[in-house]
């Protein structure tokens, strides 16, 4: 018989709205500059390097701190770290809307970076604290995902409605009163968590963490754009050697950044690779969606944005509807393995888009694909986040994120790679009657540069160039749908392989399923996972002066799921059959 779980108050659920309101800025940030490039360029006149750097340096340094930051959190207190993070986010944004030079701006924008690396983690593993009922949790979990999911999206209308009445810096100025009520919030509504057993932060761990991830998700976004050369390859086999570094000294250390023996969990493995091979599709092909709607459509950045809505929508009710009311259930695999085949039969629908129709087919198929990858993604940072030992639970959040971020890099360089070759094949006659050699080498190589092109040229040579281009992309979005259709039912057969044994309660979480853990009686102190007795979580700690502390350091947020051996001298518990 499962032991019941303490149901979270009011407190918890607006805690919550901030963390999600936190999410959706920090998502919101990965897209909102798209459309603000063209400003940024004619102000601040940034060579092509600089322009690659402003668009790339943000995501750089978030994915490659994520892992260090979420291991800091859990040492330093998770909601210590937020407020500092939030801080930072705060004063960057400002000094990124004030740049007046290219190197300012790419400067301010590796520091949103950094602290956008201490708020992703802190958010995620802060609901595990909040949320002890599992029902709760993954509902929970749900909202926390479609704030991320959605915040790419509202990201894009946002920034198309800024910049249609102000100027370009106001994109990231919105940012600030975000910021400014998670100060004020969080120590009113979020508890604190820090592992009081934890060693110091290994610095050479972290060193290594990041320079294994940056220059890997690098070389991966270069491919797309420059295709195969030593640059990016170097890149990716620099960043692969790093890593097998930082797995050995983690193997070695009492107090790793990372425990790698996570990954004897089966629930824990397949969660990584359905949230990396999930974002692969997702973000891959939104590259595809906003191009087609703009330069193939003809739509204002405005009114794409505005048409993308449906799907953001979508995104919400699969993470934070569909999603937590199917897991109570059915087995994860089941739900899981549908949501990636909902997400497959969207990119099916997209694959059938024409060159001068399609928008109805574009609502439809994003719609079902960001809601079905929603579902997803809910499930496997429930996952991760619940499987993990509580104690590293801020590290198993960053881990989750860099998964994030590396699969979208993946996928914009793969899905960019197949489509680019689709594209140029396409392309690849000789020029029309009309077009210079010129304007068909530059139309050759981008949509954009064919559009371009055509303002130079006649009104019967810029129509042929465009309309042959416009074919042409079409044939990229069709392939690259294909392409992204077959990793989803690809996910699908590893999820519903790798989580055959996981039924309709978390691994770790309750014994319902089949556990060989013994419920243990309100207020008993259980074997902690360093060692010492851990006090209930249920439990209710009191400061001096009589009322509840809201700074407790809670050491014991729910069961734990015991992977690797136990602390000498404390009797052996049973581990979850599926971990």
């Amino acid at each position: 018989m499962a032991t019941a779980q303490a149901k979270a108050g009011r407190r918890e659920w607006i805690g919550l709205a901030v963390l999600v309101m936190v999410t959706l800025i920090i998502s919101m940030d990965m897209t909102v500059l798209s459309y603000a490039l063209p400003f940024i360029t004619a102000d601040l006149e940034p060579t092509s390097s600089q322009l690659l750097w402003i668009t790339d340096v943000y995501a750089f340094v978030l994915a490659g701190l994520l892992i260090p930051m979420g291991t800091l959190g859990d040492r330093i207190g998770r909601r210590r770290l937020l407020m500092i993070g939030a801080a930072v986010f705060g004063v960057a944004s400002v000094a990124t809307a004030l740049s007046n030079s290219p190197g300012m701006l790419i400067g301010t924008r590796a520091v949103m970076g950094a602290a956008g690396a201490t708020l992703m983690p802190s958010t995620m593993s802060l609901i595990r604290n909040m949320f002890h009922d599992e029902n709760e949790r993954r509902a929970a979990i749900g909202l926390w995902a479609a704030g991320f999911s959605a915040g790419g999206v509202i990201g894009l209308v946002a920034g198309g409605a800024l910049l249609q009445y102000f100027s370009w810096g106001t994109v990231f100025e919105i940012n600030v009163p975000i910021m400014l009520l998670l100060l004020i919030l969080a120590p009113l509504l979020l508890p604190e968590f820090r592992n009081a057993a934890a060693g110091r932060l290994d610095l050479l761990s972290t060193v290594l963490a990041f320079v294994a991830v940056l220059p890997m998700i690098w070389g991966i976004k270069q491919f797309a754009e420059d295709g195969l050369t030593w640059a990016p390859v170097a890149g990716v086999v620099g960043g692969l050697v790093f890593l097998a570094v930082f797995v050995l000294r983690q193997r070695r250390l009492a107090d790793p950044v990372i425990d790698v023996r996570l990954f004897r969990a089966p629930a824990f493995s397949a969660a990584v690779v359905m949230n990396v091979l999930a974002n692969f599709a997702l973000v891959g092909f939104m590259f595809f969606i906003s191009q087609y709607l703009q330069l193939v459509l003809g739509l204002r950045p405005f009114s794409a944005g505005l048409w993308s809505l449906p799907a953001a929508g979508a995104a919400g009710i699969g993470a934070a509807v569909l999603a937590p009311m199917l897991a109570q259930r059915f087995r994860r695999a089941y739900v899981a393995a549908g949501g990636l085949l909902v997400g497959a039969a969207g990119c099916v629908v997209l694959a059938q888009v024409g060159d001068e129709s399609g928008l109805a087919l574009v609502v439809v198929g994003q719609a079902l694909m960001t809601g079905g990858i929603a579902m997803v993604l809910t499930l496997s940072a429930e996952l991760i986040v619940s499987t993990a030992p509580p104690e590293r639970a801020g590290a198993a959040a960053g881990l989750s994120e860099t998964g994030s971020q590396f699969g979208a890099a993946l996928g914009v360089a793969i899905l960019g790679s197949i489509g680019t070759f689709v594209y140029r094949r396409q392309l690849s006659g000789t020029a029309p009657d009309g077009v210079p050699a010129d304007s068909w080498a530059t139309a050759r190589e981008t949509l954009g540069g064919a559009v371009e092109e055509s303002r130079t040229l006649s009104a019967t040579a810029a129509d042929t160039l465009v309309t042959l281009a416009r074919a042409a992309f079409a044939d990229e979005l069709r392939a690259a749908a294909l392409a992204s259709a077959g990793i989803l039912v690809v996910t699908a057969v590893l999820a519903a392989v790798l989580l055959r044994n996981v039924g309709a309660s978390v691994p770790g979480q309750s014994p319902s399923d089949g556990s060989t853990d013994a419920p243990r009686a309100a207020g008993t102190p259980t074997a902690g996972p360093t060692g010492p007795a851990d006090p209930d979580p249920r439990a209710t700690t009191v400061d001096g002066a009589g009322a509840p502390d809201a700074d407790r350091v809670d050491t014991d947020p729910g069961p734990v799921v015991r992977i690797g051996p136990e602390s000498t001298g404390q009797p052996a518990r049973p581990t979850h059959p599926v971990a």
